[in-house]
């Protein structure tokens, strides 16, 4: 990842569309908690999380201002990189944890949204952990006026309040992570193959 940041940051146009694809994800991530709260029983965790990761996507956008004024305005393909990927990262993950519920645990309806609420939050942040604090790294080294500090605070503490989610959630619920992270890190794995396949032909 950090040759990938490296290579980016260096090349605004490259860095806008970039922080444009990070923009869309944290959006689709809030979309995604948005359909899966309880339409009566949404609780204030809930709604703190789909604020705050909106908000990300907000912040990121904004960033994209300071180094390329007017550039990728909407989530349109040519504004992302690795667009195909980028939409199918967090989709296939929702999808392919909610069939593991459903198959395993039998689970339906609101119980099935939230427990895969909580299981995709979860490894969304444990990824989050990793990518956003390595890519701060290089924005820092590179004394760039984009940083994303604030998001790397509040994923800390998101992924802090997931864990004690699941864990009244379910006495199993290191197993259940377990399994939802190597998910994770197969989708994960395809897709910045495919960002950085972008970038190289750049």
């Amino acid at each position: 990842m950090e040759n990938i940041f490296e290579t980016v940051v260096k090349d605004n146009k490259l860095h806008a569309k970039w922080l444009n694809t990070l923009s869309m994800m944290e959006n689709a991530g809030a979309k995604k908690i948005k359909k899966c709260e309880h339409p009566i029983l949404a609780t204030e965790m809930i709604l703190k999380h789909s604020a705050e990761e909106a908000r990300h996507a907000y912040y990121l956008k904004k960033q994209i201002q300071k180094i390329d004024k007017g550039s990728c305005p909407t989530y349109e393909k040519k504004y992302l990189l690795a667009p195909k990927m980028s939409f199918y990262y967090i989709h296939e993950l929702d999808i392919k944890v909610c069939r593991f519920l459903k198959d395993t645990f039998g689970y339906i309806g609101n119980d099935l949204k939230y427990a895969a609420y909580l299981l995709v939050t979860y490894a969304i942040e444990v990824r989050a952990d990793e990518l956003y604090p390595k890519y701060q790294d290089v924005l820092t080294e590179t004394k760039s006026s984009v940083n994303v500090k604030s998001i790397i605070a509040e994923e800390i503490n998101h992924l802090a309040e997931m864990k004690h989610q699941l864990k009244e959630f379910s006495p199993d619920w290191e197993k259940l992570c377990s399994t939802v992270v190597e998910v994770e890190e197969k989708l994960f794995n395809v897709w910045i193959n495919a960002v950085e396949k972008e970038i190289l032909a750049n």
